[in-house]
């Protein structure tokens, strides 16, 4: 038989390793539609090769005798039900149902067509056709500071006006693959593909000088719409090894990069060269990949191929080991190296400054750092475990808030374990990531990744992972970006640097799968967080003390899968955030929400 992905977003709590996000435009002008492909893409293709496959160690199989050659004149169809015991000489293995008299329907995803590659164009080459339609309607609401000339809503004087949002976007996803070779048992000879993302997205906020830095646009509502280049690469498969079919493939052009389980350090689609396969009977799988980051589009978080090339370089090399140290779960080791030149002023279509940061000294800074991780991902018996550690090492010149070279030094630490008691998965969350006590010292501690897309502790249900908070009037620097976990205070996730003297993150949560029919999941997440050090924050506020405690996340979503697949999904989210004193400090007493409606039609 022949393997077919299905390239789609999927529940945050269902699935381990291909989860998807819905794009939603962002009303800071920072969005994530990028997380959709960078997510079931990346992990499509490269974690479901390793999982969907798991071939195990033994002897190879006996080669065939040559079969006879089939004149296709000769073959009669025979009608359905009238088979009885006779066999029925067909060309090759992909004309069976059509011999048997089953046609193809081009619009049929489900059985024989020629356009989702059931069936070769010619020779050995087929076409996969991917379309996506996912629709957000988004009300939330978040802390939005006042602008600096004037605010549209009366009693709005304080440092925070009215927090009240609402988002709409529509997301039209159009891939193609074409593709040569046998893909049973190994990888294609050749591969092209292009994806294609285009996104509108209408915002409405209350706040005046929150969607442009002009006070002059006075309006409430932006409108905005863009096509990204997601993919287009090119992929050579090198050769095989073993007659297992172990082997060396090479890829080049705009492609999707995880670099663990989880997108804790760095999930997108970038530009790179990347060198990768496997050994030993798909005990061990490899990468070696160069990335040069593109820039994204302000308001959809596409890539923006008019833009050009960040100053910003990406190298990686892990290796993944199956069934280690035990059956069934899966360990990698990675060093990743992150090179960033960016010493000029970037600011984004919306006028904020999003290079440097509006934070500290304010000055264009360089920085190079090495990431050391181990992740694994997998099972002991019914208990699910996914865990990934990072230590940070290297060097930022000159800091944010001190006009001198500064020692990175960072760590992460992070685990979620889940145990199945039928049709109920119960789950634990634990997260640290180091944070800076002393800004002004020679060392920058608190842990920040490269591009993060976190899967983790309910993704994109919980309130904290999925909206923005701002750290200061204007709303210029965020305190943790959109689909993203560390408060890292940067300009934004999509175009700013990272930056490694932020306050750092505890987290610790519990949740709960409930698979109610083949159809209908319902996931509840409760989330505690606190900073680890809040020095960073008075700094940057110029406030003090500030407490350490942010608080407490309460999330639910209820996911419709009509035809039990992936090819039309129905979400519906709602999240909280009952702040702490931490927050309290920054924001004052209020309560936040943040609602998804939420519908994905692929085909």
């Amino acid at each position: 038989m022949k393997h077919r992905i299905v390239l789609t977003t999927a529940f945050s709590a269902a699935l381990v390793s291909l989860l998807g996000i819905s794009p939603v435009a962002r009303a800071d002008g920072l969005t994530d539609a990028v997380t959709l492909l960078s997510r079931t893409v990346a992990t499509a293709q490269d974690s479901l090769r390793r999982k969907a496959d798991r071939r195990r160690p033994g002897k190879p199989p006996p080669e065939r005798a040559a079969e006879p050659e089939i004149d296709p004149a000769r073959i009669q169809p025979v009608a359905a039900g009238n088979v009885g015991d006779y066999y029925v000489p067909v060309p090759d293995r992909w004309r069976i149902m059509e011999t048997l008299g089953q046609p193809q329907r081009w619009f049929d995803p489900y059985n024989i067509n020629t356009w989702k590659a059931d069936k070769p164009l010619y020779d050995d080459w087929f076409l996969n056709v991917l379309a996506i339609s996912d629709t957000v309607i988004e009300p939330r609401s978040i802390p939005t500071p006042v602008g600096l000339q004037s605010s549209t809503e009366p009693g709005s004087i304080d440092i925070f006006g009215s927090d009240d949002q609402l988002i709409f976007a529509e997301n039209m996803i159009f891939g193609v693959v074409y593709y040569k070779g046998n893909t049973v048992f190994r990888p294609p000879d050749y591969e092209y593909r292009l994806t294609l993302a285009f996104q509108y997205n209408r915002v409405e906020v209350d706040e005046r000088r929150f969607l442009n830095i002009d006070p002059r646009f006075d309006e409430d509502t932006r409108e905005d719409f863009h096509m990204g280049v997601q993919e287009l690469f090119f992929d050579k498969h090198l050769r095989n090894v073993s007659t297992r079919y172990d082997f060396d493939s090479f890829r080049i052009g705009i492609q999707p990069f995880s670099t663990d389980f989880r997108g804790f350090l760095f999930q997108d689609l970038n530009f790179g060269a990347r060198l990768f396969g496997n050994r030993d009977n798909n005990v061990y799988q490899y990468n070696l990949a160069w990335f040069r980051r593109l820039e994204k589009d302000t308001n959809s978080g596409l890539n923006d191929i008019g833009a050009g090339f960040r100053d910003d370089d990406v190298f990686i090399a892990n290796l993944y080991k199956q069934d280690w140290p035990r059956l069934g779960f899966f360990t990698q080791a990675t060093i990743v190296h992150n090179r960033n030149r960016e010493d000029e002023f970037f600011f984004d279509e919306n006028g904020f400054i999003a290079r440097p940061a509006s934070l500290g000294n304010e000055k264009p800074r360089g920085y190079d750092v090495t990431y050391l991780g181990l992740n694994g991902d997998g099972h002991f018996g019914r208990l699910n475990l996914t865990a990934s550690a990072y230590y940070a090492i290297g060097d930022v010149n000159p800091a944010t808030y001190v006009d001198q070279e500064t020692d990175i030094r960072a760590g992460f630490l992070a685990a979620e374990a889940g145990y199945d008691f039928d049709w109920i998965r119960l789950r634990l969350s634990a997260l640290h990531a180091s944070g800076d006590d002393d800004p002004f010292d020679d060392e920058s501690n608190g842990f920040d990744a490269i591009f993060e897309n976190p899967i983790f502790a309910g993704a994109d249900t919980s309130y904290w992972i999925r909206q923005t908070m701002p750290v200061v009037g204007g709303g210029i620097v965020a305190l943790s970006g959109r689909n993203a976990i560390l408060p890292s205070m940067r300009s934004s996730k999509e175009l700013g640097q990272s930056n490694f003297d932020n306050p750092g993150l505890y987290l610790l949560g519990v949740g709960a799968d409930l698979d109610l029919t083949p159809e209908t999941r319902l996931s509840f997440n409760v989330n505690g967080m606190w900073f680890d050090d809040t020095t960073t924050l008075e700094v940057a506020r110029n406030q003090g003390p500030i407490d350490d405690e942010i608080g407490i996340d309460i999330s639910a979503a209820l996911i419709w899968r009509p035809f039990m697949s992936q090819n039309i999904v129905v979400r519906l989210s709602a999240a909280g955030m009952i702040p702490g004193q931490g927050l309290k400090d920054l924001y004052g007493d209020d309560d936040y929400y943040s609602v998804l409606a939420n519908i994905i039609l692929n085909y």
